[in-house]
């Protein structure tokens, strides 16, 4: 919390990697920042949340590799501070452990400005958990000590005591130890430590791109050097590594190491990308298209005053739905205005998002395209009837004919258009090595081919959300692998599911 004129300062940890690892003390002080100083193995998505106007500062360091010094970050960060910012340092893991962040808030302090630590979860804790292996166990380990790995034990004035270590009496976990391993665990074998003792690596931990071997002390150098495990990494050393068979879970999930693309709008898309982490995939976000809502429009208005002398409301969409809603307040009104209005629905993914409103769509096709809806209004008396159809601006004109060709008055109202998303240079490059991408509506389709010159990789195998979506690949010249039964979320995950399924059994 500042006080007086100038900003605070908070050191914040982000976690391992996992963004649902993150605290939701640490996803608050990202919204509110004003700057925010990251680095580099934050959870991809920690800075989603910031403000569009909040300055984003790079200053992460690779091995060997130096961006910015430290001195100057934290110059940088109290510069931050004196001119009355709300300062966020985000950090992987912990900042209190091996992570600089007690030097940092000690500098903050001298220079006379608040601060705040909020602790994240530490890899030695979470990355053995998701590699399933307990740090402690109550035949196995009742300590566990965190060491870390990037000190030269050949060093006569280093600060650990090899000796001492090796006859710690439980877990050891190293941080930083890959490029140190050989040499490590010579030292830990020449102090007492049983060559024979269990002992793993585990890579890019909580991440879908995990890996893990487990092997022994006096082996793990030379099998870490031959699977090329790389940094970052911890290693972990005791009785508790030999569990991982009977423990692991993180790698059993059915997506597993699968690099899925998500063509949705952004505001959209943390449902789906939710959904399939929890399944164990690297998500790609590809924002092919964006919405643009058109509620503020004289047609919308005089629509939403007039409600209630419809005898059928046809909603063409979850985003319909909700502007709809939306547009509807505006002017004072709420579900009730619907008491005798017909309330028709393209496919079930619309009906469920009406729920949310308190409403039960009267009339939902099976098939999420206007051609099910017409199908599913046959033997409907249309003669007559007044029906407003709320829609995208560009959708296609199959219903409001269909019903017109049944002597119904229609009046059709654009709640939104589709416009082009702007995917970044980054999640275009990440998207290189996807396996799969899905498609939600032929929009989509066609912005992201617009965006992707070089083509969409050719190996990766498009999942279709349904007959209209399909028919947009089959136009770019692009193969559909599989095409949702159910046109909604959920049949494009199933859809996914069985296609993922099919290729790792053949």
């Amino acid at each position: 919390m500042k006080s007086g004129s100038n900003g605070c300062v908070y050191i914040v940890g982000a976690g391992p990697g996992d963004p649902g690892l993150m605290t939701a003390r640490s996803l608050e002080l990202v919204a509110a920042a004003d700057v925010i100083y990251y680095d580099r193995l934050i959870p991809p998505t920690a800075l989603e949340g910031a403000r569009t106007d909040a300055e984003l500062v790079y200053v992460g360091k690779r091995p060997g590799v130096v961006n910015v010094p430290q001195e100057e970050i934290i110059e940088r960060m109290i510069e931050s501070a004196r001119r009355g910012l709300e300062v966020v340092r985000l950090k992987g893991g912990d900042p209190f452990l091996f992570g600089r962040g007690a030097e940092e808030a000690e500098a903050v302090r001298e220079a006379g400005l608040d601060f705040e630590i909020v602790p994240g979860v530490t890899a030695g804790v979470a990355a053995t958990a998701y590699a399933g292996i307990p740090v402690t166990h109550r035949q196995d380990s009742s300590a566990v000590a965190f060491v870390t790995g990037h000190q030269d034990p050949s060093k006569p004035d280093g600060a650990i005591d090899w000796e001492a270590l090796a006859a710690f009496p439980g877990t050891l976990v190293f941080y930083m130890g890959v490029s140190r391993l050989a040499g490590n665990s010579s030292a830990l074998i020449a102090g007492g430590r049983p060559a024979d003792e269990p002992a793993a690596a585990i890579q890019q931990g909580t991440m879908p791109s995990q890996r893990v071997l487990v092997a022994t002390l006096g082996t793990i150098a030379a099998e870490v050097e031959r699977q090329q495990i790389k940094a970052p990494a911890l290693i972990v050393v005791g009785a508790v590594a030999g569990r991982r068979e009977e423990l692991k879970w993180f790698e059993n999930r059915p997506l597993h190491g699968r690099t899925v693309v998500v063509t949705r709008a952004r505001a959209q898309a943390s449902q789906l990308s939710h959904t399939l982490r929890s399944l164990g995939a690297a998500v790609v976000e590809l924002p092919a298209i964006a919405i643009e809502p058109l509620i503020d429009s004289d047609e919308v208005s005089t629509a939403m005053l007039s409600i209630s002398g419809y005898d059928f409301l046809c909603l063409s969409s979850p985003n319909a739905v909700e502007l709809f809603f939306r547009a509807l307040s505006r002017k004072g009104l709420d579900a009730r205005a619907l008491a005798g209005v017909t309330v028709a629905a393209v496919g079930p993914g619309t009906a469920e998002a009406l729920k949310e409103y308190r409403i039960e769509a009267d009339v939902v096709p099976e098939r999420s395209v206007a051609e099910g809806l017409v199908e599913a209004l046959e033997g409907t008396g249309m003669e007559g009837r007044k029906v407003l159809i709320a829609r995208a601006e560009e959708a296609r004109e199959i219903l409001p004919e269909a019903l017109a060709e049944r002597g119904a008055d229609v009046d059709v109202v654009s709640l939104y258009r589709t416009v082009r998303g702007t995917p970044d240079g980054r999640s275009l490059e990440s998207a290189s090595d996807a396996g799969w991408i899905t498609f939600t509506s032929a929009s989509t389709v066609q912005n992201l081919v617009s965006v992707m010159p070089e083509g969409l990789p050719s190996a990766a195998r498009i999942i279709s959300i349904g007959p209209v979506t399909s028919e947009a690949i089959r136009a770019a010249g692009l193969e559909v692998a599989r095409e949702a039964t159910r046109h909604d979320l959920d049949g494009l995950l199933e859809a996914l599911l069985d296609d993922v399924k099919a290729t790792t059994v053949s």
